[in-house]
């Protein structure tokens, strides 16, 4: 399923984290824990994905997602990696979550930390574009009219392309 390289061999203070949860995640202590492990960043990136209340002009009341146990821990683990390598990060953390949830709710943490703050913001929209195409989830929108299995958007497949060509 994935293009990007297998793991990198990576000093054990940049050993990156990824997780798939079902229970909500606690940004500021993941946030902390990061920041701790990082002593010498310059710069910690966030971002927050949240179940949208709107998608395809319709009023999304849920999602549902499921994902393959064990091989989507293993390509979060390898997407994570890829950044660390290719941006000299000194952290990458990835919590995505799964189950049935309300629009509004949190489903993907991503934290970069780098010595400086362009680094760690293109390694976090690394991760994003590689984690909406290429990891192994399964979203399922829940509206009005009931539910609707969503496929990949072209965008998410432009943006590989994308870093592909920067590489």
């Amino acid at each position: 399923m994935s293009t990007l390289s297998g793991a990198q061999s990576l000093p054990a203070s940049a050993a990156p984290i990824a997780s798939v949860q079902a229970e909500a995640f606690d940004l500021t202590r993941e946030y902390e824990a990061l920041r701790r492990q990082t002593g010498g960043a310059g710069a910690i990136v966030s971002f927050t994905g949240l179940v949208r209340d709107l998608n395809l002009s319709d009023d999304v009341t849920a999602l549902e997602l499921e994902h393959y146990p064990g091989m989507t821990e293993k390509c979060l683990d390898r997407i994570a990696r890829q950044a660390i390598v290719r941006f000299g990060l000194h952290a990458a953390r990835i919590i995505h979550r799964v189950g049935l949830l309300h629009a509004g709710d949190p489903i993907v943490l991503v934290l970069t930390a780098s010595a400086h703050r362009r680094e760690a913001f293109e390694a976090c929209e690394f991760i994003m574009d590689y984690l909406k195409s290429e990891a192994p989830f399964w979203k399922k929108e829940w509206t009005a009219d009931g539910p609707r299995w969503l496929d990949q958007r072209t965008a998410d497949r432009d943006a590989l392309v994308r870093w592909r060509a920067a590489a």
